[in-house]
């Protein structure tokens, strides 16, 4: 059982029969695999010919000997039966040796239509972008949203109130598969096993000449940490005195830098909202998913705000915004969200349970002289507190699309 993942969908379907590789890459277990049987499915539904498509999941053992791109092209091409046009998927190409150079030699000897799926953000780095520099272009993939967590509920059978499974998804998050386990103890014992393998595979392999005990230990710190403001020297002295583990700088942000491209976490930069203008230096680290956030810390109450801060920026950029940590002279506003150079100013908050929280909330944008529109989200309902030109939004129903910002 599957929901159609139309976010993505729409985005992709333009690029269909254009003559660029269609890219999909995210983090394992994110439904990237699905997504490609739901392109193939729309193929055929539009009067593709079955016989010319090409599906090889390089994870399935059918086809685990095709390691090399001689093999990979032997493979394809005996398939190649005349010259109308083809449809090639291939899943978790990064399995193939310079796979990148069996893409090109497709691109030039077949008449075809490529996509492949990669969980590694390098797919589209190094050679890749060399050989195929103006000829791909890039998808990613996360796990499920929270509207898509609700609507994969509903297939399941279970009729939840939203604002019930909010606390679910704040905890365990979208993984897909995740769904299929009803304990809480099976769902971060997947969670975990999801997690380890990424490290296994994507990180810590027999070539990266990582010590595991020292990132397991730094890796999990960021994680149980995201949302947090940033600091290697706070990293560096914590581990010194807590782990008695030396860790200099760049070996932190090495860590860091082979996280983002295993897609476990995004890197967020600051935005100077005097000054206008992005800045260089990365500020923040959100996690992927909020499951792998949660298996990483010994919180037992997960109802922080970095908790909602996470699953807000999950949702903005998979609304293809760009999103910074916003900076003035007198502190800092969660997200300044940017779209075809329009832009508006977004405050995460829990509950506004006083007033103390609704002034120190709503205050954070008094620096700010920009007219552009100003939000603070809670899971408050029903959404109240609007004051000042500043609008207040529920949380769940910014997340189910009933409540949508506006840029200017």
């Amino acid at each position: 059982m599957y929901i159609k993942r139309e976010k993505y969908l729409s985005k992709i379907r333009p690029f269909y029969n254009v003559d660029l590789i269609k890219v999909l890459t995210g983090v394992r277990r994110s439904g990237k695999s699905i997504l490609l049987e739901q392109i193939k499915d729309e193929f055929i539904r539009n009067g593709f010919d079955s016989k010319h498509i090409i599906f090889i999941n390089f994870e399935d053992l059918k086809f685990e000997k095709i390691r090399t791109i001689n093999k990979l092209n032997d493979y394809v091409m005996s398939l190649i039966k005349d010259k109308n046009k083809y449809v090639i998927f291939l899943d978790e190409i990064q399995h193939v040796r310079n796979f990148e150079k069996a893409l090109a030699s497709f691109r030039v000897a077949i008449n075809c239509s490529i996509f492949v799926t990669g969980s590694n953000s390098k797919l589209l780095s190094g050679k890749l972008a060399t050989l195929l520099v103006g000829r791909c272009i890039e998808f990613k993939i996360m796990p499920f949203s929270f509207l898509e967590s609700y609507q994969f509920q509903r297939v399941l059978g279970n009729n939840v109130n939203p604002d019930e499974f909010m606390n679910d998804y704040l905890k365990w998050g979208g993984f897909p598969l995740r769904f299929s386990f009803s304990k809480e103890s099976e769902i971060k014992r997947y969670l975990k096993q999801t997690y380890n393998g990424i490290l296994d595979k994507d990180i810590i392999t027999s070539n990266s000449k990582i010590n595991r005990q020292n990132f397991e230990v730094v890796a999990s710190y960021i994680m149980a940490n995201s949302g947090n403001e940033f600091s290697s020297t706070n990293i560096e002295n914590y581990f010194k005195s807590k782990n008695k583990i030396a860790l200099d700088r760049k070996t932190v942000y090495r860590y860091l830098d082979k996280m983002e491209k295993a897609c476990l976490i995004n890197r967020v930069k600051r935005f100077n909202i005097v000054g206008k203008q992005a800045m260089s230096y990365i500020e923040k680290q959100y996690a992927v998913d909020i499951g792998f956030r949660m298996i990483n810390t010994n919180l037992i109450n997960y109802s922080d705000s970095f908790f909602l801060e996470n699953i807000i920026y999950n949702e903005l950029i998979q609304r293809d915004y760009e999103v910074f940590v916003g900076k003035t002279y007198k502190g800092e506003i969660d997200f300044v969200v940017i779209k075809e150079n329009k832009k508006c100013f977004i405050q995460v908050a829990y509950y506004l349970s006083n007033d103390d929280t609704i002034d120190r909330e709503f205050d954070a944008f008094k620096p700010i002289k920009d007219a552009s529109p100003k939000y603070v989200m809670s899971l408050d309902r029903p959404a109240r507190y609007s004051k000042d030109g500043i609008t207040h939004i529920n949380i769940v129903d910014f997340l189910l699309n009933k409540v949508d910002i506006n840029l200017s």
